[in-house]
């Protein structure tokens, strides 16, 4: 069997549960029947911005401000990256002003648009909490009360990526 690097964490019931779809060539289809729509079409910056906007509008009204969202080719998912959120700091005369950028994986342009979701409801959450701790999550699920299912599920389709570049594997996407 081999190591299922996204899922590391994750209780040994599980990570059997997705050994055994592995082992049997069932991972694609039970990712493909949870999520049958096709492509979304949050496929440039523009569109990430304004849906991340429309997210932080509807939950998070009073957070700071954010200047920047875009997708990036240049975050590896191996890294544990799916998802950035930077805050830059300059004075400006006697005031500091800080800017807040979200970016996301260029992956998320071919998943499904719960799982962009997902990411973006992470990144917002740390508008208010850096960390990743009890309340960072409780707010996750404030704004997305699948979360926890929609982070097994990124995993899962990270998981498939990876077996679909080995050969004799599932096939692609």
């Amino acid at each position: 069997m081999q190591e299922l690097v996204y899922l590391r964490h994750y209780p040994p019931a599980i990570t059997q549960q997705v050994q055994q779809l592995i082992a049997q060539h069932r991972l694609q289809t039970v990712l493909a029947q949870r999520y049958p729509e096709p492509l979304h079409a949050i496929q440039t910056d523009a569109a990430l911005y304004e849906f991340t906007m429309a997210l932080k509008q509807q939950f998070m009204r009073s957070s700071e401000p954010v200047s920047k969202v875009q997708f990036d080719n240049k975050i590896h998912v191996i890294q544990n990256a799916l998802g950035t959120h930077t805050q830059v700091s300059r004075v400006q005369g006697a005031k500091l002003k800080r800017k807040h950028e979200i970016r996301v994986a260029a992956l998320f342009k071919q998943l499904p648009e719960a799982l962009l979701r997902m990411i973006v409801v992470h990144e917002l959450a740390h508008l208010r909490e850096k960390d990743h701790n009890k309340a960072f999550y409780q707010l996750c699920c404030h704004m997305e009360p699948n979360y926890h299912q929609l982070e097994l599920d990124v995993r899962l389709f990270l998981t498939l990526r990876d077996l679909t570049a080995s050969p004799s594997r599932e096939p692609a996407l």
